[in-house]
């Protein structure tokens, strides 16, 4: 297995078990497993197992982490994965990337990228007035769980191979320092361990932000998720016009776990969303990212 993205798959699957991401109870019910469901805590073992006995991890049996932990912690292992592939695609999308984990308690913004800058003067405003913070809301502001932006070029750069910018063109390129611009985002990243309906729609309301404020190129939005459950990762991945696609942590196991556990229903659906293109594995987020 000398394949870079293949190399950092594992090691991701690696580091959910090391940092007691992905857990058994006392009882045998995984982390990621919906408690009160039968089909869940079956098919969330079954994956375990496969990757266990497959890929050699270790699981720790530790007491409940709570579900905010396991979220951070979810978010910050999808960030490393992306930190030890996209930058590597050089040859397919050359950029200065930087990927990061923002969340709520980040001092970087979506407002801070070129396509929402606009987003902070209108938060200033909001602040100042009451009666237009009550008609406007804050739905406009986003704080991406992970995001990928690309940092702007010196002309020096953009000339290297031949001239091809001046003081006298491209005054409002948004890819040019010189212009006075702000990084560009490239993906903003969902990241949810589980997906109760509550959490697909925040998804969902997030990407729908995103598309509706923006100034400029959208960037890609998508989701990764650890859910085990096919009835509800279709609550979130069928349909289009939001969200670009799914990735599930481990899509190939969950494909073979539901064929084995799963209900007629549950491989059907799961069916549907990979046939579609819908959902796809961690592994093709890299690539995906690249176009």
């Amino acid at each position: 297995m000398d394949a870079l993205i293949a190399k950092a798959r594992v090691h991701f699957h690696e580091r959910l078990f090391e940092t007691n991401t992905l857990t058994l109870t006392k009882t045998g019910v995984v982390s990621n497993a919906d408690t009160s469901s039968r089909g869940s805590k079956a098919i969330s073992k079954r994956i375990v197992d496969i990757l266990v006995e497959e890929q050699h991890h270790e699981i720790n049996t530790v007491e409940k982490i709570s579900g905010q932990t396991l979220g951070k912690q979810f978010e910050m292992l999808t960030m490393e994965f992306l930190q030890e592939t996209f930058p590597k695609l050089q040859n397919l999308y050359p950029g200065h990337w930087s990927i990061l984990q923002l969340g709520n308690n980040n001092k970087l913004k979506t407002s801070d990228f070129e396509q929402y800058e606009h987003l902070a003067y209108l938060s200033a405003l909001t602040a100042e007035n009451s009666q237009l913070a009550a008609a406007l809301g804050n739905d406009y502001l986003v704080a991406p769980d992970v995001v990928v932006y690309r940092d702007l070029y010196e002309d020096t750069e953009i000339n290297a191979l031949q001239c091809i910018v001046d003081d006298d063109v491209c005054k409002m390129a948004d890819i040019r320092k010189s212009n006075g611009g702000k990084p560009l985002l490239h993906a903003s990243v969902s990241a949810k361990y589980t997906m109760r309906s509550d959490r697909a729609q925040n998804s969902r309301t997030e990407a729908l932000n995103l598309i509706r404020n923006r100034k400029g190129h959208l960037p890609h939005i998508v989701v990764v998720t650890a859910e085990p459950m096919p009835n509800r990762l279709a609550s979130l991945a069928l349909g289009t016009g939001d969200i670009d696609c799914v990735y599930h942590f481990a899509l190939y196991e969950l494909i073979r776990a539901v064929k084995e556990v799963g209900s007629e229903d549950a491989i059907e659906i799961l069916d549907t969303l990979v046939q579609g293109k819908r959902l796809k594995d961690i592994s093709d987020l890299p690539l995906d990212l690249a176009v």
